[in-house]
């Protein structure tokens, strides 16, 4: 009677706590209504004073490329996590004081997973989603047995490192953790589940908590299952208890002696090769005849519990580990990029690195490459040198020079090289100026055989060298070219009168001068001016002469360019250049540093496409989509409409110039 009413009592306190899902919480010391938790350093109970957080945010700015140390992190840390705070194009790197690397070493970029290293193993994490703001991060349960290094790639502004590990204190005890409790599980040992010693539920309470981490469900525990659990004595009486104790309704139903568990084979190696394991499979057998009956024929407390056995234990074949390339040496131009290629094997479960002459078999890829993101833009003469500022002496040209991108669009100087800039002013010495006047004499014969007429000479602007331009600049006191004359009173008579020679026309070579003649009737003090018509009967003096100051030299000359060969996207057009003579025939004494250009580009700017209004970048990042050359699946196609469709007309362009 005191042992069923023992039994009555437990199990009715027991399932009237169970019963209560949100009555008083279990704390980590496994007693109900316990508020006690885990400290940051594992102590059950604990103020956190047994260990130290070391935490902090690295956010120094680096001016140069390549590896610069983050933070150190010391021998013995744990739960160590290094995150950077937002994404970018750096990356974070690993090494041990002895020199070796660890993660993302000698400029090669590992791929996301797990590392070993520095006695425990680090999990790198890379977000690599379009949408995704995160950073990378190494996250490490520890503890350390060495001192290791966080390096930060430096590419771009750093965006911030967090960090944050612990360090057990000279008085840090060792974490008590309970294990996990599940329902159903005993208070202190006070209540057992099975009837079984304390040692067996222990070593079963470890198989359950393998089971659970391989994936397997919790049992659950509920008051009727808990009516067929015996009690545990604190006094010393024995766990088992006679059958005469339990009512005959709670007894377990007898089995047949006639059946037995037998092993029939073993479950399939969970892996062709690297080392796999795989289970005995057992089956309720007639003990006689061996055939398999139904499971309920066997006691299942007697079934013998699958334990582990590995197979396929032979390595798997080695094969070479391809990294992810590293960010181009050059934002423009050809630049070069680097991976690490490591040959790996897996075994039990785990990639391993191992001597790269047991990957001969294979093909060794490439571990550098040439990039090139865009073509580096570069400085374009758009015209020629104009005339010179000053038509003698020393003065100025110009001429138009445009930093021009891959594309053809003017852009900033700063784009281009400034030390390829060409020169877009330079002097020019356009010969010594004029000095003075230089006169002929006058001539003899008065322009009227009578009344008054003018006597001329030749006036003209010099240099001191004789072949020179008549240039202007001897001043405003210019000499006069005509003097008056008087042969006597006229009676009426009708003459030409010839007015003087205007300058000739070109500076050098063959030109013309001219002259006005009118018909005259020159009477006493007057002239009438008459139709030409009443001085036909006399010779007409010529209104127009040649004249020649100076041989030209040889020049060049050039036709009108031809029409565009392309209206967009960039073409060309042509003319034709010769150096001619001053008769006009074929010379090669032009300076060929002077040539006219026979070819030229033009119409640079994009054919433009049709605007589609729907067609649009939803990320802005989509230049890194391009970059990765992704546009050619649909998901990033649509995702970056308007960047893809850019290329593609770009492209599309190229091909049909070609």
């Amino acid at each position: 009677m005191f042992v069923s009413y023992l039994i009555l009592t437990l199990l009715h306190v027991q399932t009237a706590v169970l019963a209560r899902p949100g009555g008083e919480s279990i704390g980590c010391d496994d007693y109900l209504g316990s508020d006690k938790v885990v400290d940051k350093c594992g102590v059950c109970g604990g103020d956190n004073t047994g260990c130290q957080v070391v935490s902090g945010v690295f956010k120094h700015a680096f001016t140069s490329l390549g590896y610069h140390r983050v933070v150190e992190i010391p021998q013995g840390a744990t739960k160590i996590n290094i995150t950077e705070m937002h994404k970018s194009n750096n990356y974070l790197a690993l090494r041990s004081r002895s020199g070796r690397s660890i993660i993302n070493g000698n400029w090669a970029i590992d791929r996301p997973g797990k590392y070993e290293g520095g006695g425990t193993m680090f999990t790198y994490k890379r977000p690599n989603e379009i949408s995704s703001t995160a950073g990378e991060s190494f996250l490490a349960e520890g503890p350390t047995n060495e001192i290791l290094d966080v390096y930060m790639i430096h590419q771009q502004p750093n965006p911030g490192v967090h960090y944050e590990y612990v360090i057990m204190g000279t008085n840090a005890i060792s974490p008590q953790v309970p294990p996990h409790r599940r329902p159903g599980e005993p208070f202190n040992g006070q209540l057992g589940t099975d009837g079984r010693s304390q040692e067996e539920g222990e070593e079963k309470e470890g198989a359950e908590e393998k089971e659970d981490m391989h994936g397997g469900a919790p049992e659950v525990f509920t008051s009727e299952s808990a009516q067929t659990f015996p009690v545990r004595h604190p006094d010393g009486f024995s766990s088992h208890r006679p059958d005469s104790v339990v009512p005959a309704a709670l007894q377990p139903p007898r089995r047949s002696r006639d059946h037995n568990w037998k092993q029939l084979g073993t479950t399939e190696c969970s892996t062709s090769c690297g080392k796999g394991s795989q289970f005995p499979i057992f089956r309720c057998v007639h003990r006689n005849t061996h055939e398999e009956v139904p499971e309920s024929y066997c006691d299942s407390s007697m079934k013998p519990t699958p334990e582990e056995e590995p197979c396929n234990l032979f390595p798997c074949p080695a094969f070479w580990d391809i990294g992810e390339w590293s960010e181009c040496s050059k934002t423009c131009g050809l630049g070069m990029q680097h991976r690490q290629v490591l040959c790996r094997q897996v075994y039990a479960n785990r990639s391993l690195t191992v001597q790269p002459y047991r990957c001969q078999h294979l093909e060794k890829p490439e571990t550098t490459s040439t990039c090139q993101l865009k073509i580096c833009s570069e400085w374009q003469i758009r015209t020629d040198w104009t005339s010179c500022s000053v038509p003698c002496g020393v003065g100025q040209r110009t001429r138009d020079v445009k930093c021009v991108s891959n594309i053809g669009d003017v852009v900033d100087d700063e784009e281009c090289n400034m030390k390829l800039r060409p020169n877009d002013i330079e002097n020019c010495d356009m010969g010594p100026c004029a000095k003075s006047w230089f006169l002929t004499e006058w001539s003899e014969r008065c322009s009227a055989e009578c009344g008054a007429g003018v006597r001329t000479r030749s006036v003209v602007c010099m240099t001191n060298h004789i072949g020179s331009l008549p240039l202007e600049g001897c001043g405003n006191n210019r000499p006069a070219e005509a003097t008056p004359c008087d042969n006597g009173p006229c009676t009426g008579k009708v003459e030409w009168f010839a007015g003087s020679w205007s300058q000739c026309s070109i500076e050098c070579g063959s030109g013309t001068q001219q002259r006005e003649v009118i018909c005259v009737r020159k009477n006493a003090d007057t002239f009438e001016v008459l139709d030409p018509y009443e001085c036909s009967f006399l010779e007409k003096p010529p209104s127009q002469q040649s004249c020649h100051l100076k041989p030209c030299g040889a020049k060049w000359f050039n036709t009108e360019w031809s029409m565009c060969s392309k209206s967009c996207q960039g073409g060309f057009r042509v003319r034709e250049v010769r150096c001619l003579s001053d008769d006009m025939s074929l010379s090669n004494l032009c300076d060929p540093q002077l040539k006219p250009e026979e070819k030229e580009s033009c119409n640079p700017q994009d054919c433009v496409p049709e605007v589609d209004e729907n067609c649009k970048d939803r990320y802005f990042n989509c230049n890194v989509v391009v970059q990765a050359r992704l546009c050619v699946y649909n998901y990033y196609k649509t995702a970056c409409c308007a960047s893809c469709t850019r290329v593609a007309n770009r492209r599309a362009g190229f091909l049909g110039s070609r």
